[in-house]
């Protein structure tokens, strides 16, 4: 059925569920809060891809996941694009911040893609106000397991530079994220008791819930899990 599909699918993309894990009420609070920041940053900036499905049913070695799936294929992306996927991925951490007043250690991941994504917009794609130049030429190490490493071709001066613009693209994307959420935090607060509740939203979930509309009553079938 297409029920099993979009199971299968999951379980590919983003792991197999565990749902026998043993989390307390205070750590999914937090899971449901990073998710939800995610989710909500996402579906508040123009051009991001859609979101598909936000849950805090642990998968893989993931608590929680918000999964957005692209409208068509894309070959090369947009500088816009990539500083709001930087937002995206911080958009948990500054749920945490705005809610908990804290931080943990599962936005860690997030932190080190939008680092990454932020040193190839300076270092290779020309994206910042150091202009159209490549730093770091990649090397091939042939005799040790083909593994590849970077030789560094600029002065000190310049990897000061580096490091500058690098950590000006993640703090005002972080920023941009804090922003979004601050001014949807209802949204926010709303969105997190909803994934609480029933641990697994979609998109015509989110979309109610920024609209302000109640989600239906959830239903249960014999055998089966809780669909709504």
């Amino acid at each position: 059925t297409q029920s099993e599909f979009e199971d299968a699918k999951d379980k590919v993309m983003m792991g197999a569920e565990r749902k026998s894990m043993v989390i307390s009420e205070q750590e999914k609070r937090i899971t449901a809060y990073h998710e939800a920041g995610h989710a909500l940053v996402a579906r508040m900036l123009p051009g991001t891809d859609p979101i598909h499905k936000i849950t805090i049913i642990p998968r893989g070695r993931a608590l929680g996941l918000t999964q957005q799936l692209p409208v068509d294929e894309k070959h090369t992306y947009p500088r816009r694009y990539l500083l709001n996927s930087i937002a995206i991925l911080l958009g948990g951490r500054a749920a945490e911040e705005l809610v908990l007043e804290d931080f943990t250690t599962g936005a860690g991941n997030d932190i080190e893609r939008a680092t990454d994504l932020a040193r190839h917009m300076v270092c290779d794609w020309g994206m910042s106000p150091m202009g159209p130049m490549s730093f770091g030429k990649k090397e091939e190490q042939i005799f040790l397991g083909r593994e590849f490493g970077m030789h560094k071709d600029y002065s000190e001066e310049t990897a000061k530079r580096i490091d500058a613009e690098i950590g000006q693209i993640v703090s005002a994307s972080y920023d941009t994220a804090k922003r979004i959420l601050s001014e949807n935090l209802q949204i926010l607060h709303n969105l997190s008791e909803e994934l609480i509740k029933r641990e697994v939203l979609n998109a015509e979930d989110l979309d109610a819930i920024i609209s302000g509309r109640a989600l239906p009553e959830q239903e249960k079938t014999e055998g089966s899990e809780t669909i709504h």
